[in-house]
């Protein structure tokens, strides 16, 4: 099963990791994705950049209205995932209780349903999965 890390922080923790020597960072973040690498579960995992670099199309209106970032308060934004394949939700459970995070820090965990879960027979899902094949994701 496929699920997901999002990883959330307060201002306060955003603030805190600014103050992180850079290079121990990069370590102790390398060390963990290498424990995951080694475990074979890690299928992703990225970062994001500074949310007031985003922008945000908002589809609440005709024609769908783009505003710069961020949008919503920091705590609901997200810093960056994994996605890791693992054989249930206590074991995702378990890594996110291992992930290089403090104080300030939410791990939200949720599973990324498959391509199998839905309708076979719908011809948008038979497209998808031949592209899924042809490009080796199956």
């Amino acid at each position: 099963m496929k699920y997901m890390l999002i990883m959330r922080a307060t201002d306060e923790a955003y603030a805190g990791m600014a103050e992180t020597d850079h290079a121990e960072m990069i370590e102790t973040v390398g060390r963990f994705n290498q424990e995951l690498i080694q475990a074979g579960v890690l299928l992703a995992a990225e970062g994001l950049d500074d949310p007031s670099e985003s922008v945000v199309v908002d589809h609440s209106t005709e024609p769908p209205a783009v505003t710069d970032g961020p949008y919503g308060e920091t705590k609901e934004l997200f810093g960056g995932f994994y996605i890791l394949d693992v054989a249930s939700k206590e074991e995702a459970v378990e890594w996110a209780k291992r992930a290089p995070a403090g104080a300030g820090f939410k791990t939200e965990i949720r599973r990324v349903p498959t391509i199998d879960e839905f309708p076979q027979d719908n011809e948008w899902i038979k497209k998808e999965r031949a592209w899924r094949e042809a490009t080796g994701q199956l």
